[in-house]
C-alpha cells in the first residue's frame, strides 16, 4: 500500500480534487491510502439536495464551505478535530459494498489503541453504539474509492447547529437527537493526544503489515489537483446546482437509505426527473433519471425503461419493479 501525503491541506475542495485526481490519473501499482483534516465544511453526498440538507444561515453566518462529494450518503460536517481516511483500490470492483474489507485495519488499529470500535450495519464504525464513522463508496473505471470520517476531536455541537437532519430520518432510527447519535473518539482514550498524533497513530498502525512506500505529488499532480478543484469543487453548480421544476414529490426511506423524486409530468409523460437522496449508490443516478425522461408516466412504461439497468449500483438493493412502484403509486 502506498501512502499519499496530502502535504497539510484544509480545504475540502482541494483535498477531496487530491482523492479524485489519484482515482483517474495516478498509476502506482498498489493501492493508495490518504489522510486529509478538513477546516470547518459540509461535505454533501452525491445525491442530495444540498439547500434541504443545510442549514443555509448558520452556515452561511460561520463560512462554513458546502461542497459535494463523489460518492452517496448523507451529508457530514467536518473540522479540525475530524480525521478522513481513503482507500484507493486499483481493480476493487469486486469489494463494491464490502465496507468491512476497508474499516478492518481502522478498526485494528483503534481497538490496540483500547478503543473498543466496531462496525454497525452496513457503513458506519461505532463505540458503544455511538457512532464514530460513517464510510461511503464510488468506482471510477475499474478503481474503487472506500472513504470515510473518524470523529477525534470534533464540536459536536456545530453537527445539529449546520445540518437540517430530516425527523424522518431521526425517527426511523428510534433515537433522540443528533447529538446523542455520535461521538469523539477522544472520549474513550485513556492516553491523551491531539488530532495529528492520532492522525499518525493510525498511519502507522494501518502501514505496518502493507508498506510499499509513500508517493510525493509532484508540480504536475498539483496542476491537475487545482484544475478539478475549480472546474468541479469549487463550482456552485457542482455543490449546490439548480433546484429543478416539479409537480410531483415522492419520499420513502428504504433501509439502503432514503429517496426524494421530483418529476414533473406534462401530457402524461416525464419532462423532468430528479432523485434526491442518502442512498449509497456507486454511479452516476442522472443515468437512471435520463432513462426516465419522455417516458409515459405509469408502472408498466417506468418498469421497462429501467429493466436493462443494473439499478444495484445506482441505489442499493432496489428493483425496476420496486422502483417504477415507487416513482408512480
Amino acid at each position: 500500500m502506498i501512502f499519499v501525503d496530502n502535504e497539510k491541506q484544509y480545504d475540502p475542495r482541494i483535498n477531496l480534487a487530491i482523492e479524485e485526481h489519484l482515482v483517474r490519473n495516478v498509476n502506482v501499482g498498489e493501492d493508495i491510502l490518504l489522510f486529509y483534516i478538513n477546516q470547518p465544511s459540509i461535505i454533501i453526498g452525491r445525491n442530495q439536495n444540498t439547500l434541504e440538507e443545510i442549514n443555509y444561515p448558520y452556515v452561511d453566518e460561520n463560512q462554513i464551505i458546502v461542497v459535494r462529494r463523489l460518492s452517496g450518503g448523507g451529508a457530514v460536517y467536518h473540522d479540525h478535530g475530524n480525521l478522513n481516511f481513503s482507500f484507493i483500490n486499483a481493480n476493487g470492483r469486486e469489494f463494491l459494498h464490502n465496507f468491512k474489507k476497508f474499516t478492518a485495519p481502522v478498526i485494528k488499529v483503534l481497538n490496540s489503541m483500547g478503543v473498543a470500535a466496531e462496525m454497525n450495519g452496513r457503513n458506519d464504525i461505532v463505540v458503544e453504539e455511538r457512532k464514530i464513522s460513517g464510510n461511503a463508496q464510488y468506482a471510477i473505471g475499474t478503481k474503487l474509492v472506500s472513504h470515510g470520517t473518524l470523529l477525534f476531536s470534533s464540536d459536536l455541537s456545530k453537527v445539529s447547529e449546520a445540518l437540517n437532519v430530516k425527523a424522518e430520518k431521526i425517527e426511523s432510527k428510534g433515537i433522540k437527537s443528533v447529538r446523542s447519535r455520535v461521538a469523539n473518539i477522544s472520549e474513550y482514550m485513556s492516553e491523551p493526544m491531539d488530532v495529528l498524533e492520532f492522525r499518525e497513530r493510525v498511519k502507522h498502525g494501518i502501514l505496518a503489515e502493507a508498506n510499499n512506500g509513500e508517493y510525493k505529488l509532484t508540480p504536475q499532480d498539483w496542476e491537475e489537483i487545482n484544475k478539478i478543484s475549480k472546474e468541479r469543487y469549487q463550482q456552485w453548480e457542482w455543490n449546490f446546482g439548480r433546484s429543478p421544476k416539479f409537480n410531483i414529490q415522492k419520499t420513502q426511506r428504504f433501509p439502503f437509505g432514503q429517496i426524494d423524486a421530483r418529476i414533473e409530468v406534462h401530457n402524461g409523460e416525464i419532462q423532468q426527473l430528479k432523485l434526491f437522496g442518502d442512498f449509497l449508490g456507486l454511479r452516476d443516478v442522472s443515468d437512471v433519471e435520463s432513462k426516465l425522461i419522455g417516458v409515459r408516466y405509469d408502472k408498466y412504461h417506468l418498469e421497462s425503461s429501467l429493466e436493462n439497468l443494473e439499478l444495484k449500483d445506482y441505489l442499493g438493493g432496489l428493483t425496476a419493479q420496486e422502483l417504477a412502484v415507487f416513482l408512480f403509486a
